[in-house]
């Protein structure tokens, strides 16, 4: 069974409340039998590997050309003219 955490709209305490799946509804306060709200807590998000940064080779999203060495064509072309 999972463990929730919840604070109190009147006292603003907060506490842990063990609760299985099927259950409804949050607790009462177990201090002051005030009304409850369930506390959700941000995900941390770990991008690991290429492929997620500008500088990476993989091309900035516009046809990846000039990221991928586009720069150097437009140099030879303009020796060439």
């Amino acid at each position: 069974m999972p463990i929730y955490e919840y604070e109190c709209i009147e006292c603003g305490r907060r506490f842990e409340k063990r609760q299985s799946f099927g259950e409804d509804g949050c607790p009462p306060c177990p201090f002051c039998r005030g009304g409850t709200r369930r506390v959700f807590h941000p995900v941390p998000i770990i991008f690991k590997g290429p492929g997620f940064y500008a500088t990476d080779n993989r091309g900035s999203g516009d046809g990846g050309e000039k990221a991928k060495g586009g720069e150097d064509k437009e140099k030879e072309k303009e020796k060439g003219d």
